[in-house]
């Protein structure tokens, strides 16, 4: 089972899953190998966002991609998948244990040469990245304090008309408590407020998966 949308009992998950476009064999055998991690494979997203992240690196036609949170590499295959010929995905991630497993499914699944893997503090690497704006797509979903530092570093570095896709930002739904009582849900709060107050941006906030803001470079 991948994760389900925010929102939806099993059977309308059942029915938006089995109405988009399934999963392979090699990616039905990685949500499996994640499963078995137990409470950890909650950071994995569901089945549905992986086919809108394929199709939102299609649709943008991307070919420099970047990924912050790789985890067990799901989400880099739906994004690897979607790129144009010659394009490459740059991972940013700090768990070599994790991406481990992930580096074997993207060479069953046949896009390990379009991936490039930093094992890193992410903030470390996209500052190294060239200062011009000249990414396509962007996924962010590692951890939740430093999403507006990854954001700040994206941003310039993304071409007009780039995509930004971040993920968890309802945040279980705690992100409407007006009174919230926990630092992750306040930051994660500033974080959405921030971007839609970003007029260097377009933003949509959808409630697929756990939420995920799709942010359009003006």
């Amino acid at each position: 089972m991948t994760r389900a949308s925010i929102g939806l009992d099993d059977a309308l998950q059942d029915y938006v899953v089995n109405h988009s476009t399934a999963l392979d064999s090699v990616q039905t055998a990685l949500v499996a190998r994640t499963t078995e991690l137990g409470p950890p494979s909650g950071m994995q997203i569901g089945a549905e966002e992986a086919q809108l992240l394929t199709l939102l690196v299609r649709l943008t036609n991307a070919r420099h991609a970047v990924e912050v949170g790789t985890f067990t590499g799901f989400s880099a295959i739906a994004i690897a998948r979607g790129l144009a010929p010659g394009g490459k995905l740059l991972c940013c991630d700090v768990s070599e244990e994790w991406t481990s497993i992930g580096r074997e499914a993207w060479k069953q699944a046949g896009v390990a040469d379009r991936i490039e893997l930093r094992l890193a503090p992410a903030a470390e690497t996209l500052k190294a990245l060239p200062n011009e704006p000249y990414i396509d797509f962007a996924f962010i979903d590692a951890d939740k304090p430093s999403y507006w530092t990854y954001y700040s570093e994206l941003v310039p570095r993304m071409r007009t008309g780039g995509v930004i896709a971040v993920d968890n930002v309802l945040w279980s739904g705690r992100v409407a408590d007006t009174d919230p009582g926990e630092d992750s849900t306040r930051q994660m709060q500033e974080f959405n407020t921030k971007v839609v107050q970003d007029d260097r941006v377009d933003v949509v906030m959808l409630p697929v998966g756990d939420g995920v803001s799709l942010i359009y470079k003006r």
